[in-house]
């Protein structure tokens, strides 16, 4: 598990340069990827951007948050397939909820698709609590899919 990024892996602010990278873990990792103008539009819209690079330069996991208000919103967090469970999942999102803090994020929110049990325990796993569900919120297969909303304090 990762207490902290290997020493010659390093996080990065994401830069369109990354976003060939980015999509591929994206498409790998979602059947209804976000469009790579959307990652455009979260870079140039001043959100927190950030990407994990290995020793080689690649792209292993990136997470995107949205910070205004007092609140934080966790848009997209994900780790490359061949390394996931090995903890960069939790380490990433320990990470952007301190760099929420330092932008003076008081409570925490995200969405999070039923059918994604790993993703909802991990989020359990650092506090959040379901505070209500949005209905017909993610695209699915078979139509719509609900999305779970969590929320979590971020002041003790």
């Amino acid at each position: 598990m990762f207490d902290a990024l290997p020493a010659d892996w390093q996080i990065v602010n994401m830069a369109e340069s990354h976003l060939a990278q980015v999509r591929q873990v994206e498409i790998a990792s979602y059947p209804f990827p976000w469009s790579e103008g959307i990652f455009k539009d979260c870079i140039s819209g001043g959100y927190l951007c950030k990407v994990v690079l290995n020793a080689e330069g690649e792209v292993v996991a990136y997470a995107i948050v949205s910070v205004a208000v007092g609140e934080c919103h966790i848009l997209n967090i994900c780790t490359s397939q061949q390394l996931r469970g090995q903890g960069i999942a939790r380490w990433l999102l320990r990470y952007m909820l301190d760099e929420a803090i330092t932008f003076d994020a008081k409570d925490a929110f995200l969405e999070v698709r039923p059918s994604n049990p790993a993703a909802f325990r991990l989020y359990e796993s650092f506090g959040f609590a379901e505070v209500g569900r949005r209905r017909n919120y993610y695209p699915d297969k078979e139509g719509r899919e609900d999305a779970i909303v969590m929320a979590l304090s971020l002041v003790e």
